[in-house]
């Protein structure tokens, strides 16, 4: 492959990355919360980024809402135990109401719907929401590691005489793993960002502590929305 297939193959990626609403949002998302941690709840420009991010970031999450309530009505997969089918669609739920209540407290603050106080309400529920769905998520990542690292060691034990690296279920397993090893770092972020957003500890989680973890969840989430490479072909 010359060099000029190569850059083109790697552009065609990033458009393919970045014609993602969800990437757009996220990359707004890292924006917003490098901007928090700059102003650090101080006014100023940074804090006029943060705001006119976080309003613009509510339009990319119009009907978002219904992505997760679909989740809710959907199969799980067979196999699944109870609680982690209630943590998860306890999450889903969660998750869509905040989304959904999220366009309300866009409304207010565009100016469309004008009842401040109420707006308000709505925002810190949303959030609490948002805390909840975090709090299930976490607890869904887990339990499915526990259940991973439970079938893997059988699997361990089974390939004792071979490279459990040369196995592709074994390999599957393993990429999975780190998969969820990410999610659940990632919602554990989120929680500390929502206690902050809701000022639920305000002398520990402080506006500058809610923006480097929120910018942290945000490169995270930008590494989990990226195309997965195409794979050579050997000659």
């Amino acid at each position: 492959m010359s060099t000029l297939d190569a850059t083109r193959a790697e552009l065609g990626l990033l458009v393919l990355y970045l014609g993602k609403a969800e990437t757009r949002d996220k990359i707004c998302r890292a924006i917003q919360y490098g901007s928090k941690f700059v102003s650090n709840g101080e006014p100023g420009t940074a804090q006029n980024v943060d705001k006119t991010t976080s309003l613009a970031r509510k339009v990319f999450r119009l009907f978002k809402f219904v992505n997760d309530l679909h989740a809710l009505i959907s199969p799980t997969p067979q196999g699944t135990p109870l609680p982690l089918i209630l943590l998860g669609k306890s999450k889903n739920a969660l998750l869509s109401t905040f989304l959904f209540l999220d366009q309300i407290v866009w409304l207010g603050r565009s100016g469309i719907y004008q009842n401040k106080e109420r707006t308000d309400l709505i925002g810190r529920i949303s959030l609490f929401c948002w805390l909840g769905s975090s709090a299930c998520s976490t607890l869904v990542e887990l339990g499915e590691l526990g259940r991973l690292s439970a079938s893997m060691k059988k699997l361990e034990k089974e390939l004792k005489n071979k490279n459990k690296y040369d196995d592709e279920q074994y390999r599957g397993k393993l990429n999975k793993s780190n998969e969820r090893t990410l999610s659940l770092i990632k919602a554990g972020i989120d929680m500390v960002v929502a206690v902050g957003l809701l000022q639920l500890a305000p002398k520990t989680v402080t506006p500058r502590v809610t923006g480097a973890f929120g910018f942290v969840s945000s490169l995270i989430s930008c590494y989990q929305l990226l195309p997965a490479p195409a794979k050579s072909k050997t000659s």
